[in-house]
Parts: C-alpha cells; sequence; structure tokens
C-alpha cells in the first residue's frame, strides 16, 4: 500500500513503573469489592508511541515486537496479537489515516508495566495529533479504557497512572474510583533508594493474562488462601507508604520479601525455578528484600542492598541476568 507522510508528527513518552507493595489488589473482582492500594514508582525507562499524518490508511507498527501491519480502514480486524493496543486505539481515538509506531526501552513481559506506558503513550500521542489536551488523570482513565474495554486484556490500573503521573504514589482503588497520594521523599533517601536497587531482567517474559485470568476465577470462587493473600497484600501497600515516607531501608527490604511471599500464595507458578535460584543468590550477596516486578510468573525481579549494591549486581549478572538501570521519573507522560 503506497503512501505519503502529510504530517504533522505527534510523539509521546511514558515511563515504565516499579511496583513496590500491593500489585494484584487493582485487579477486579478484589479492587470493586474489597478496594485495592498499590505504592508504585516511575522509573526512566520509558514506552514510546509516535503518530504521523498519512494520505490514506493505516500503518500500525511495533518496533518493540517486531510486528507490522497496514490496512485500509480503522475498522479493519488485525490479527496480530502484538498490535492488539494499535488496533484497539484506532477505535478508541477515531482519527484520520495514520502512521503508528511504538518502541520501548524494556523487554516485552518484564512485569515493568510496560503495556500500561504503552498505553498512555498511544493515547497522548494520537489525542495531540488531533489538537486534544488532556490532563494525566484523563490520559491515565483513557488508557485503561484501551487495555481493558477496548483491547479486552485483563488487569488492573495501576500501570496507566504509574506512566501518566510519574513520581511516588500510593493508588487506591475502588472501583470505579482511583485515589491518587503523592509520596513525597527526602531527596537523600530517594537517590539511596535508587542506589540500593538492583533491578533484574530475568531473560524469561511471561503473559501476565493467563496468571491474571487464574487468580480472578480463584478470587471470584472465593478461594479463602487467594483472597486472604490479596487482603495481606493491600496491608502491606499502606504500611510501605509509611515506610517510603519515614526513610527506613530495613522495614522496606522486609515489606518487599512479605509482598513476595503473598504474591507467591496468588497461584502456584508466580514464581518459577529461575526466579527462586535468583532469589536465593540475591539474599546471600546480601539484600534486605526484594520481590518479582508486576504479577510474577517471570519477567523482572528487583532487590534492595543492606549497603553496597555491587555484589548483588555481580550475582545477578552470574545468574544469567540482566540488570537495568534504576533512576525515578518524577514526571509521567511527556512529548519526546
Amino acid at each position: 500500500m503506497a503512501h505519503r507522510s502529510l504530517g504533522p508528527v505527534a510523539r509521546a513518552a511514558a515511563p515504565v513503573r516499579l511496583d513496590f507493595a500491593g500489585a494484584w489488589t487493582d485487579v477486579p473482582p478484589f479492587s470493586t469489592d474489597e478496594g485495592g492500594a498499590v505504592v508504585t514508582a516511575a522509573i526512566s525507562l520509558f514506552a514510546r508511541a509516535e503518530a504521523v499524518r498519512r494520505e490514506h490508511g493505516y500503518l500500525l507498527r511495533a518496533n518493540e515486537l517486531g510486528a507490522e501491519v497496514e490496512i485500509l480502514r480503522a475498522d479493519t480486524p488485525v490479527d496480530d496479537p502484538n498490535l492488539i493496543l494499535h488496533s484497539a486505539a484506532l477505535r478508541l481515538r477515531p482519527t484520520a489515516p495514520v502512521t503508528l509506531i511504538t518502541n520501548s526501552d524494556v523487554p516485552p513481559g518484564s512485569g515493568l508495566g510496560s503495556s500500561g506506558a504503552l498505553d498512555v503513550a498511544i493515547v497522548a500521542a494520537l489525542s495531540a495529533l488531533e489538537g486534544h489536551q488532556q490532563t494525566p488523570l484523563e490520559l491515565a482513565h483513557d488508557a485503561w479504557r484501551l487495555e481493558a474495554v477496548e483491547a479486552k486484556v485483563p488487569g488492573g490500573k495501576q500501570d496507566q497512572y504509574a506512566a501518566a503521573l510519574g513520581g511516588f504514589n500510593l493508588l487506591t482503588f475502588n472501583d470505579p474510583d482511583v485515589g491518587v497520594h503523592a509520596l513525597v521523599l527526602d531527596p537523600a533517601f530517594s537517590a539511596e533508594l535508587a542506589r540500593r536497587i538492583v533491578l533484574c531482567y530475568t531473560g524469561a517474559s511471561r503473559v501476565s493474562g493467563n496468571t491474571i485470568a487464574r487468580v480472578q476465577a480463584a478470587c471470584i470462587a472465593g478461594d479463602a488462601g487467594v483472597t486472604g493473600a490479596l487482603f495481606e497484600l493491600r496491608d502491606v501497600a499502606f504500611e510501605m507508604d509509611d515506610a517510603l515516607r519515614a526513610g527506613d531501608f530495613d522495614r522496606v527490604g522486609a515489606l518487599l520479601t512479605r509482598n513476595w511471599n503473598a504474591q507467591q500464595r496468588l497461584d502456584p507458578n508466580m514464581s518459577t525455578a529461575a526466579m527462586a535460584e535468583l532469589d536465593d543468590a540475591m539474599r546471600t550477596a546480601g539484600a534486605i528484600g526484594g520481590k518479582a516486578a508486576g504479577s510474577g510468573a517471570g519477567g523482572c525481579m528487583f532487590f534492595l542492598a543492606g549497603d553496597d549494591a555491587t555484589p548483588l549486581r555481580q550475582a545477578a549478572r552470574e545468574h544469567g541476568a540482566r540488570v537495568l538501570p534504576v533512576e525515578w521519573a518524577m514526571q509521567g507522560i511527556r512529548p519526546c
């Protein structure tokens, strides 16, 4: 399909996040029936979207997944699951012919909320191309609709709100409402926290929707073990909020581990053999706490060093993990 770029161009970037505590409690039905809480921090690894006006037709490309398709009409079904967000975006944000291209700094299935960050970047780029201005909260809500409603991918809301807002936040969920409580940390503590955290990509991505569907089914069925773990995760989130505000490294580390222990009670596949081996190695190397990022079952784990993070980084590499940089992204969605 030959085409000619007409311009203009709109670009947006949204940061991914580390979930310090409470993830899973933002997912229905728990977030609807009981209310959830998540402590999250945006980091300076980004999902990016570019929208370019074109003469006719639509080009959808996910560079991070090596996928591309050209279609004549926005409502043409797209079978490639790697382009599900792109095609859903054309339904959420009806637009004249456009090229929509995405990129990501993190591997797919990392557990860092990259699909939620992509949601936010896509919505922001398409909105800017059409001349619509939205607040970060409006973008977060529409980005969640893109994934959960239009693309019909199960999950919660923390990733979209973390990406849109940036910084440290305690997010509360009483569906459909989301409460945003910004955490203002001591600057010295915040800088030291970034230095002490070792973020490890295990090399094995995961499909979070599969795990989410199993946990949702168990919750709906009234599984006491699963619902008890979810209440524990929510409690840990509020305690983590206190620990971060107090600048208490030991308590933060202990709560990371408590969160991971509760998270593993949600599903027997929550921790893979490689994750368990890495967890043991990092604690032997001096970690005072750690957990899987996001929904677990693969992807990333992150650990807090007692003081010197060098032995942890060395242990991670010796076990085949890729160490990713940690720098806080205090601004959320942004033009780029």
